[in-house]
């Protein structure tokens, strides 16, 4: 297991709110300063793409599915959009919920025209619920598109949604995603490096990047400068789309201990699969993230160990 860090608490956290933040900066990373992010915020992004299809266990087609998963596997914190939480967290008061605040659906492409995700709720929105209900939220989330012709719009969205949730001892992660016309290789590794940087800048907890690529191939070695230029932030990558497990978890464990990353944000690889095939999976994702396991170790609790 990696050595717990020292939490350093920004000065925009009020001093009534301190231990609050300290509390669920402890919970969203198991006291190890590395982060498991579950994420169940397709819904909206991606429309019923993720959730129904070829490869896609049946399971899935259920909103529910997402809970279940969260509620058994060790996750740091499952992030999705408040309406689900509302729905469904009656249900599964044991989950560490992350309010995801702004989505847009992919019927627009990118050709047709520059990416704008604004906000769906606001921070203060997640607060009520949490102070009204008791419900483990933790923290929120909100993505920027940088190169869009409505990035001002964005980033000043995001630098408001930073000072309100550490107001309220929220940690935040930022999804950051160069796209749009003017962005011509969103995946280029000084531009994802840009990306961090602009997450620090913000005062982002953590950063969500997309691995970069050269010539078209992943390499962890790519990330440090991401890593580098994120400075305070720590950078988690994205999971993408379906992949193969043991492949999935030699990534992973590459860009925690080659490319200085804190972490993972993992989506569609979990949820399409069957409740305990994902259940599994989490477990393995977080063994590594977590508990410093071998890609060997992890591998074990996919094939059917440990859980």
């Amino acid at each position: 297991m990696p050595p717990a860090p020292d939490i350093r608490i920004p000065l925009d956290v009020p001093p009534k709110e301190q231990e609050r933040y300290r509390k669920n900066y402890q919970a969203i990373t198991h006291g190890t300063g590395r982060l498991m992010l579950f994420a169940g915020d397709q819904k909206i992004e991606h429309l019923n793409d993720d959730f129904a299809g070829e490869g896609i266990h049946p399971e899935d087609a259920d909103p529910e599915h997402l809970f279940r998963i969260a509620s058994r596997a060790r996750i740091g914190v499952f992030a999705t959009q408040l309406g689900l939480i509302a729905r469904y967290g009656a249900d599964y008061r044991d989950v560490p919920y992350l309010v995801k605040l702004n989505s847009k659906t992919n019927l627009v492409g990118t050709s047709q025209r520059d990416p704008l995700s604004s906000e769906l709720n606001h921070v203060q929105q997640a607060v009520d619920l949490r102070d009204r209900t008791g419900l483990s939220i933790l923290g929120v989330g909100y993505t920027v598109y940088l190169g869009s012709e409505y990035e001002p719009m964005m980033l000043y969205q995001a630098a408001q949604i930073v000072n309100h949730a550490h107001a309220n001892g929220l940690i935040t992660v930022f999804w950051m995603y160069p796209r749009g016309k003017a962005v011509r290789d969103e995946r280029d590794p000084h531009l994802v490096a840009g990306a961090a940087g602009v997450a620090a800048a913000l005062g982002s907890d953590f950063a969500k990047v997309n691995p970069p690529k050269k010539d078209g191939s992943v390499d962890a070695t790519l990330l440090q400068e991401a890593t580098a230029a994120a400075g305070r932030t720590g950078v988690v990558c994205a999971g993408g789309s379906h992949a193969d497990m043991q492949e999935f978890l030699q990534q992973l464990h590459d860009q925690i201990h080659i490319g200085g990353t804190v972490g993972n944000a993992t989506g569609r690889n979990i949820h399409q699969r069957s409740l305990e095939e994902a259940v599994r999976f989490c477990n393995a994702i977080s063994a590594i993230t977590l508990d410093g396991a071998s890609v060997k170790e992890a591998n074990e609790i996919c094939t059917g160990g440990r859980c």
